[in-house]
């Protein structure tokens, strides 16, 4: 197989620091170039940093017969256009979550990307992290009985005011960006039937978007998950699955670096268990499915199958508000 060749729309940090280091050890993927549009700083330091070819032009890009596909690290508001235009034109996307703000423009996305057999992949790499195979194997394996209820929890103390995450003409808000993870993960364990049952978004007055949240979810076995979220809160980063005979529990299950070993805890009436588990590099990860996506039709439709269900619990939270 030859090697997908990626252009990069947008010089953003998560480019910079995960996302080329990630492709420069693919064995499938070769970065062409990086374009930066606001920023000429930004853009020049990987050129500088991996020897990358970049531009201001982000529609150059999109129209070069060299690429194949294109990475989107762009604020939420700008996913959906520059999407669109890169499925318009033939190009394969990978997009950072979400992977629109609302759920029309998340469904025209992927019945777009359907109807031209492109890989659309949206971006919540905890999901290609090895931990989450070795949790559900635990759950499975009956350590902890039947489950009871699942709770799942992604909040970080407050950052810069011109973070685009406190801008909702970029797509801001706390639901959007720290709740997509637990929705994720909770659509992750709860499968297709999950839906949201209730939620409520927090406000602040000195900003226009939602500031922090929570919500129920439950499937048609009857299994709760509650999951909360902000990005004005103390660092939460935990999954917890209590069962009939113990509980299960992590607490770097979305963000976990490469060097990081993950630890998991299992606590019944005999004591604490911790197992630890593997390193990984879920960045790479998702990137190589999102390779997989490519050449796979099946691969491809269970990730549209993934980014529907996204978008339907975004929505209904919303509605639940």
């Amino acid at each position: 197989m030859s090697k997908i060749r990626l252009g990069i729309l947008g010089a953003a940090d998560i480019a910079f620091q995960r996302f080329v280091p990630a492709a420069l050890r693919s064995d499938h993927v070769e970065i062409v170039c990086v374009a930066g549009a606001h920023n000429a700083a930004r853009r020049e330091r990987f050129r500088e940093s991996f020897g990358l070819d970049v531009t201001d032009d982000y529609d150059a890009i999109l129209h070069r017969e060299d690429i194949d596909a294109v990475y989107l690290p762009l604020p939420p508001a700008l996913h959906h256009p520059w999407a669109k235009k890169a499925l318009l034109t033939g190009k394969h996307v990978l997009v950072e979550k979400p992977s629109a703000p609302t759920i029309t423009e998340s469904l025209e996305l992927v019945d777009l990307a359907q109807e031209k057999k492109l890989a659309l992949h949206e971006n919540y790499m905890f999901c290609y992290h090895s931990q989450l195979d070795a949790i559900q194997k635990i759950v499975t394996d009956g350590r902890i009985g039947e489950i009871r209820q699942i709770r799942a929890a992604f909040g970080f103390p407050r950052r810069a005011a011109d973070d685009f995450r406190y801008d909702k003409a970029l797509g801001g808000g706390a639901l959007l960006d720290a709740g997509g993870y637990p929705l994720r993960l909770a659509a992750l364990l709860l499968g297709d039937t999950v839906r949201v049952e209730a939620a409520s978004l927090g406000y602040l007055p000195e900003f226009d978007v939602d500031i922090y949240g929570s919500a129920l979810l439950v499937n048609d076995a009857g299994i709760p998950c509650q999951i909360g979220f902000g990005m004005d809160n103390a660092y939460q980063c935990l999954l917890e699955i209590w069962g009939s005979h113990g509980m299960l529990s992590t607490d770097r299950i979305f963000t976990a670096p490469e060097t990081f070993t993950p630890t998991v805890k299992i606590t019944d009436n005999s004591g604490t268990e911790e197992i630890r588990l593997s390193a990984d590099a879920h960045f790479l990860n998702s990137l190589e499915a999102f390779v997989q996506e490519i050449e796979s039709e099946k691969a491809r439709d269970k990730m549209y199958r993934a980014i529907r269900t996204q978008a339907r619990l975004l929505n209904e939270v919303r509605k639940k508000t």
